[in-house]
């Protein structure tokens, strides 16, 4: 079937957006809860959803602001941590009534998972396993310089207003222009390296619609966020599951571990070989594969809802 078969409408506190649903393959009972992370929506995150369906049905949804889905701000509210939270906490009710969850989240989408488990403490007990997909729990957790960490912060704060996000849009993020420069760009550059020049295009394709169809604002504020984000403050009462990659060019693994163990009531680490922090945004079930270790897989066919 194709990635469109899987997609459904979604609407939440009158907010618009999408889905991918896959059914579990026969005999199999994990429901898993895949969130997305930062720069991502469901196209991007196919592959690894196909890959995790071999053990159970997989739902994804949109997150608001991202993805294409309407933002936080049209109904009033602003994309904080917190609201995010309580999105989670919606779909988790309205998806998983009298059914237990594997909870899987990447980088935001862990932070945002984390959250909403330390707001409802209850939710706690519907979880039968908690993977973090490269997350993180504090800003400490981040290997940027002083230098880099501040333009990334107070540029995020100069583009997160209603007008210069719309110049942002309109100007930085037209097609011609991140043709032009993206893949020269400090972050991108490894997305792009020792790529064929089909595969070049294809990245560099999918990477507009990628930045075109998240909202700016939303965009922008979530990584001020981020960029002082501090989870350690509440036990949540579940071990976690992690998946660290090793050559991530964005976290300090030492301190992701440090920082998992305050919030959590046990944490392993569980190393993926990859050249960089998650898989190609063009990746499919194959090139995805190598995302989720053997050890992590063994646990993910054993254990079932």
């Amino acid at each position: 079937m194709a990635m469109t078969d899987y997609i459904r409408p979604l609407e939440i506190n009158g907010l618009r957006g999408r889905m991918l649903y896959m059914p579990a393959p026969k005999n199999k009972k994990r429901n898993v809860l895949l969130i997305y992370g930062h720069h991502s929506s469901l196209e991007r995150m196919y592959g690894i959803a196909e890959d995790m369906n071999q053990y159970g049905s997989v739902t994804m949804p949109d997150l608001p602001g991202f993805g294409g889905m309407d933002s936080f701000y049209k109904i009033g509210m602003k994309p904080t941590i917190d609201n995010l939270a309580d999105y989670l906490a919606a779909v988790i009710k309205l998806r998983y009534k009298g059914k237990k969850v594997t909870i899987a989240g990447m980088s935001l989408g862990f932070v945002i998972a984390t959250r909403m488990l330390q707001k409802y403490p209850e939710m706690t007990k519907k979880v039968d396993l908690l993977l973090s997909v490269v997350g993180l729990c504090h800003h400490d957790d981040f290997t940027f310089t002083r230098s880099r960490y501040l333009f990334y912060r107070y540029a995020s704060a100069f583009f997160s207003t209603r007008a210069t996000a719309a110049f942002f849009h309109n100007v930085c993020l037209s097609p011609f222009i991140l043709r032009l420069v993206y893949s020269r760009m400090h972050n991108a550059k490894s997305k792009f390296a020792n790529l064929s020049e089909a595969d070049k295009k294809r990245t560099m394709d999918f990477e507009v619609y990628l930045w075109r169809c998240n909202d700016v604002r939303t965009y922008m504020s979530t990584t001020i966020s981020l960029l002082t984000l501090d989870n350690c403050t509440t036990r949540v009462n579940l071990p976690v599951e992690h998946i660290s990659v090793s050559k991530d060019q964005y976290f300090n693994h030492a301190f992701v571990e440090q920082h998992m163990r305050v919030i959590f009531t046990d944490f392993t680490d569980n190393l993926a070989v990859m050249d960089t922090h998650a898989p190609s945004i063009i990746a499919d079930k194959q090139a995805a594969h190598n995302l989720i270790p053997k050890r992590l897989r063994t646990l993910l066919a054993r254990t079932s809802s």
